[in-house]
Parts: structure tokens; sequence; C-alpha cells
């Protein structure tokens, strides 16, 4: 009995081992878009290579996606100067105006593109929920998923482990 125990054990051991792994090693490619920044300017999906980076579709009328911007803010500014990006996307419902007189009284310290059509939305997964961001390694790759505001302490340490790759 002892040793039928053992021997689950250490094939649960080895599953769970290697689905980590797996895991580890498979995300998926960010989605190609392009994104049409505040200031007419645009910025691929191929442009994020390089840098862990922050994706957040957010829009000015959510309450979460304006609590939480002041955290994202602090961790731009914690994580600027260690190849660490943050590219906040409002929604195509958001009213222009309101996403650039946002940007400008708060000062958002990191760039804010318009996702006019809703092309980029769909891209990244028919994004419908608000906030919903992307963690994005250095290779272009999803890292990780937010729906709703993500816990920050992990979102920290979750940036420090892939800056910390290379």
């Amino acid at each position: 009995m002892k040793r039928s125990f053992y021997s689950v054990a250490a094939v649960l051991v080895l599953v769970f081992t290697a689905g980590a792994v797996y895991w580890s090693t498979s995300h998926q490619a960010a989605p190609q878009s392009s994104f049409v920044l505040l200031d007419g300017s645009t910025r691929t999906t191929a442009d994020l290579r390089g840098k862990v980076t922050f994706v957040d579709f957010w829009a000015t009328s959510c309450t979460t996606c304006v609590a939480e911007m002041p955290k994202m803010v602090a961790t731009y500014d914690k994580y600027k100067n260690q190849g660490f990006d943050t590219l906040a996307v409002a929604m195509s419902y958001d009213n222009p105006s309101y996403v650039v007189n946002y940007a400008k009284t708060r000062k958002l310290p990191f760039q804010v593109a318009i996702d006019n059509t809703g092309a980029v939305a769909k891209a990244w997964g028919n994004v419908q929920l608000t906030p919903t961001s992307y963690l994005v390694n250095k290779r272009g790759e999803i890292v990780k998923r937010y729906v709703g505001e993500p816990n920050y302490a992990e979102l920290d340490r979750l940036i420090e482990k892939l800056l910390a790759q290379t």
C-alpha cells in the first residue's frame, strides 16, 4: 500500500513538473497589431520585442481602470529604466477626447493608444471586458493575461523574473 502511494506520488510530481515546464516554455506570440498613439504615430507588436511590456485595454468610463491607473504608473516608473514598458490601449467605444484629456491631466508617463476600430481588441482575444491586460516578455510572447485589476505584488514579481531573462 505504501509503495503504491509513493509510486502514484512520484508520477504526479513528474506530471506537474512536466506541465510547469511546458507552460513556462510555450507562450503564445502576441498578435500582430498596429497601435495608433495619441500623438498620431503608430507602434506595432514588433516594437514590443526587447522589452517586457504591460499592454492594458481600458476605458475612461471603467471605474476599475481609472482606480488602477496610479498603480500602473507606479509600476511603470519602478521598472522603466530596466527594460519595462506599458502601453495603455483605450477601447473603441471610448471618446477620444476623453482619452486625450485623461492622459494629459493625469500626466500618464507611458504611451497611450486609441483602438478606434476595435481591431486591436479583437486581435488580442476579442477583448470586451476592461481592464484586460497582457504581460508580454522580451521575445514578444504573452506570458500572462489579466481580466480585472491584477495583484500588483504578484505582477511585480513576474516583471522582475521576466526582466532578469535574456
